[in-house]
């Protein structure tokens, strides 16, 4: 069984509240996030799901719901961003640092009933984070932690 991590897939949210469209690749920009996102600047650059998490919430509900539902940007397989405020992250060629996890909103219910609930714990919400490097991410690039003296794990 393959364990790599990596980018699964990828959103960009062109206005406030507006659809989540899937996009191959996505440019990140230093301390702006997203180029083309909504959400630009601040502390909330970027937001980023287990694809893990989002199945235990899919079990949860009894649902197959996609996790374009979630209204992230990023879908990574095999890691988990529970408790990880402050570490950084590689997303193919891009650092990220997280600030701390995405809390789930009333907007969840409005996909479908019990998705706010179902994504209350252990960070099933996902983790938000500030860009750091700049660069182009694409779905299937390589995602790992940084170790604390900036190695990759």
């Amino acid at each position: 069984m393959n364990t790599t991590a990596r980018i699964e897939q990828i959103w960009v949210k062109r206005f406030h509240r507006g659809p989540m469209d899937t996009v191959i690749q996505a440019t990140l920009q230093i301390g702006r996030g997203m180029v083309g996102n909504a959400d630009q600047g601040g502390r909330r650059q970027l937001t980023i799901i287990s694809a893990h998490r989002w199945d235990l919430v899919n079990k949860a509900l009894k649902k197959n719901l996609h996790p374009s539902a979630r209204r992230a940007n990023i879908l990574v397989s095999n890691m988990e961003l529970q408790e990880t405020r402050g570490r950084c992250i590689r997303l193919g060629p891009c650092r990220l640092r997280i600030l701390g996890e995405t809390r789930p909103c009333e907007q969840m219910d409005e996909s479908f009933v019990g998705l706010q609930a179902a994504l209350d714990k252990n960070w099933g919400g996902g983790a938000f984070a500030e860009v750091l490097t700049d660069g182009i991410i694409t779905v299937g690039d390589r995602a790992n932690w940084e170790a604390a003296d900036g190695t990759v794990t």
